[in-house]
């Protein structure tokens, strides 16, 4: 059935929230057509649909709660009770998927979603044993609210813990590597004998816009669905193309998405028209039941429409030609929603009416009463789920040793433990640690390029792929962004992953999955939802015969600016073994998202001050040793006429150039290894620095962006910012090839040159 233009046409005003919402009355007004007999609940709602009665009047309802969230959000915000309008107008009938889908299936969201979410509710009763209220926690989310469910008040997000929706951002596209990575989790799960919290059949939910399935974040998601289904590994997603046709204000080529996606090998497109419910419910429900089934990544192209512009700042009359504007307006499908009720004799028109007037009520009187409800007020408040600590609990956990028959397996006697051999460099090291904690977790996994057989680029995951097998130490392909989604997913199933990025300059291909996902979920979702890793990357400079750029990357700064995330640099293998430890801890006991830097040149390191004197390695410490988070590593501790901070590769490097200043000034001098870059231990620093007579801070960042500055700070701001203060620091460029790399990057001459500098002040 048309939708008839000239209702549209009709309103030329600029207010088209008001257009769109008098569209449909006025459609229900002067519809003319027959209505039949109402079918009983259980009976399609029109001949031949796959929907019934019962169905399609849930699906109404949901529909008019979120056209109806989106107009009160209109109204309200010019009155500063609401702080978000990008609105669901147009989309809602991705209800169809809620209703299909299960509540146990995670779902992971499109900010147009207002349908889904209110369908979704009817799934989980509340503990009156009705449906819990969509509207009361989405009007809560709109006020920002503190009482809000989803995020206590830190942002509006489409989220539920008990509904297993992973509050995301409006990062573009960045939902769907972790949505993949949670589908592929599912099945992980039952290859390594972990208890899902969800049932094993379940599959993932994900839905995004047209214009977002152009993007490098999306398209990465689908190679990787491909790429794993190529290889008959199952792969349970199913990703939703709502394709309304514009993104914000370029238009998607007329064809383009079906084009794009309908001949993919190893991914199953399917089309369903999400503008008639009648219609798109059986089309919906042959690509949910075929996710389900086969198990493989599955494409859901799926038919909307936008009205009301992108957002309520989104004044489409600028730019979009009455014509055009009152054709999309046209499509709207609650109109057709409208006439399916009516066609049907499940409504009359004053049913309907009053339907629809007491949705707005119900709406707009949740949303007064949210705006009187307690909104974030501290500092304290906004920051409390950020970065969640609990230190007793995880020295008990980084220390725990109950797992002896299980290290005995993987070592193969009791004289194999490493805590029995003899001091070892950095890499060996932290494989031994590795296979330690992999003992310890049977829930760990670990994976990434070349980790598996060949053991790594520089064999520090040597051996494990065997001793752990296949299903929890893995290759992947080579995709940083997928790698990362792939351990977002696999925490989210209660996993305790450890990605490896092969060097420090892949990291920032993948940055977001990080910043904009990992370490923010926490934060979003009031500390509800977890997902838990430690990323190992290889990093850092001074690698000797091969390198540049890529391979020599001492960018930091991109790590310690994502707020809540704890970055860690061990410059010696015993510390790396304990800072592991800790991490696993600080995964598993309080959620939070770890990055291991290991200072590549350092691997292979056994000398420190000349060749053959074996005193840069060091005996693995036994389990009841851990590393407290923020605990620096203090050398020639009583020593004050020169005090030097410094971290990974600057350690080994302030050791030797001791030697020369010492023997140069006569002086004592004590080094101090941060060892943990973020957060950094301000009080800690201030305290090595008060009793200094000078200081000097070696920074192997870059000048502009490093850790020097933050030791700095934390050194002015702890009341020594009159002692006599030095910083030797890499260059604001690139790291070139070959010998050229060292003119780039601190050396101990520039120490030395620094400590004569010093002594002049």
């Amino acid at each position: 059935m048309s939708i008839p233009f000239a209702i549209a046409a009709r309103h030329k005003g600029f207010n088209r929230a008001e257009i769109v919402d008098q569209n449909f009355m006025e459609f229900v007004q002067l519809w003319q057509g027959d209505a039949g007999s109402a079918p009983q609940a259980d009976a399609p709602v029109l001949a031949g649909s796959a929907l019934d009665a019962r169905g399609f009047r849930e699906l109404l309802e949901s529909q008019l709660i979120s056209r109806h969230l989106d107009l009160m959000a209109r109204v309200l915000r010019v009155q500063n009770k609401v702080f978000y309008t990008i609105g669901s107008s147009g989309h809602e009938g991705n209800a169809m998927v809620a209703r299909l889908t299960r509540h146990t299936d995670p779902a992971f969201l499109h900010y147009r979603s207002g349908g889904f979410m209110a369908e979704r509710f009817r799934k989980l009763p509340g503990t009156d044993g009705k449906p819990r209220d969509p509207v009361m926690d989405s009007a809560l989310s709109f006020a920002a609210s503190k009482d809000d469910p989803a995020s206590g008040g830190r942002h509006k997000v489409w989220g539920s813990k008990p509904l297993w929706v992973l509050p995301q951002t409006s990062t573009i596209a960045s939902h769907l590597p972790k949505a993949l990575g949670t589908a592929v989790a599912i099945e992980q799960a039952r290859r390594i004998g972990h208890a899902l919290p969800i049932p094993e059949d379940s599959i993932t939910v994900c839905s995004f816009g047209d214009a977002s399935s152009n993007h490098a974040t999306a398209q990465t998601a689908f190679n990787a669905a491909a790429w794993t289904a190529y290889q008959k590994l199952p792969a349970p997603v199913l990703f939703v193309c709502e394709d309304n046709g514009i993104g914000i204000s370029v238009k998607t080529p007329t064809g383009w998405v079906a084009s794009n996606f309908q001949h993919r090998s190893n991914l199953d497109y399917f089309f369903a028209d999400g503008l008639d419910l009648a219609e798109g419910y059986a089309q919906v429900q042959r690509a949910v039941e075929h996710c389900r089934r086969t198990r493989r990544p599955t494409f859901l192209h799926l038919k909307t429409t936008r009205v009301m512009g992108h957002a309520g700042t989104d004044f489409e009359i600028e730019w979009r030609s009455i014509e055009e504007l009152v054709s999309v307006e046209s499509t709207d499908p609650l109109l057709r929603s409208a006439a399916i009720a009516l066609e049907s004799g499940l409504y009359s028109k004053d049913e309907l009416l009053n339907l629809y007037e007491a949705t707005r009520k119900r709406c707009f009187a949740a949303a007064e009463e949210a705006d009187t409800r307690p909104r974030l007020t501290s500092l304290a408040d906004v920051m409390k789920p950020l970065a969640p600590y609990t230190p007793a609990a995880v020295e008990a956990e980084a220390t725990r040793a109950d797992y002896a028959d299980k290290r005995l397996a993987v070592f193969g006697s009791e004289a194999k433990l490493p805590e029995h051999q003899p001091p070892r460099h950095l890499a060996i090291q932290i494989n031994q640690a590795l296979h330690d904690l992999l003992a310890k977790y049977p829930q760990a996994l670990l994976f990434g390029e070349d980790v598996a057989q060949k053991g790594g680029v520089y064999t520090v995951t040597k051996g494990l792929n065997k001793a752990f097998k296949g299903s929890r130490v893995f290759n992947t392909l080579l995709d940083e962004t997928m790698i990362l989604g792939l351990a977002q997913g696999y925490a989210n199933m209660g996993m305790l992953p450890m990605p490896e990025i092969q060097y420090l300059a892949y990291f920032h291909n993948a940055c977001d999955q990080i910043r904009g996902e990992a370490a923010s979920l926490q934060f979003f979702s009031n500390d509800q939802y977890r997902n838990p890793m430690v990323m190992r990357v290889a990093s850092l400079g001074y690698q000797k015969g091969f390198g540049g750029h890529f391979h020599n990357d001492n960018s930091i700064t991109a790590l310690r600016d994502i707020p809540g995330l704890v970055v860690g640099c061990s410059s010696r293998g015993d510390d790396a073994a304990m800072m592991l430890r800790t991490m696993m801890a600080l995964a598993k006991v309080d959620g939070r998202v770890c990055a291991f830097l290991e200072p590549i040149a350092l691997y292979m390191t056994k000398d420190l001050y000349e060749a053959g004197d074996g005193q840069w390695q060091f005996a693995y410490p036994s389990l009841d040793h851990a590393m407290t988070l923020g605990e620096g590593r203090v050398y020639n501790e009583s020593a004050n006429d020169l005090v030097i901070f410094t971290f990974g590769n600057g350690v080994p490097m302030a050791l030797r150039a001791a030697k020369t200043i010492e023997e140069n000034h006569g002086w004592q001098i004590r080094v101090v290894d941060l060892r943990w870059l973020a957060p950094l231990n301000n009080e800690f620093i201030a305290e090595q620095a008060r009793t200094a007579k000078r200081i000097l801070v070696l920074d192997e960042g870059r000048r502009s962006a490093g850790v020097g500055e933050g030791v700095i700070t934390a050194i002015v701001e702890g009341g020594s910012g009159a002692t006599p203060m030095h910083r030797v620091v890499g260059a604001d460029t690139f790291t070139p090839l070959a010998g050229a790399a060292l003119l780039v990057l601190p050396g101990e001459a520039e120490v030395v040159a620094a400590a004569k500098l010093l002594a002049t002040r």
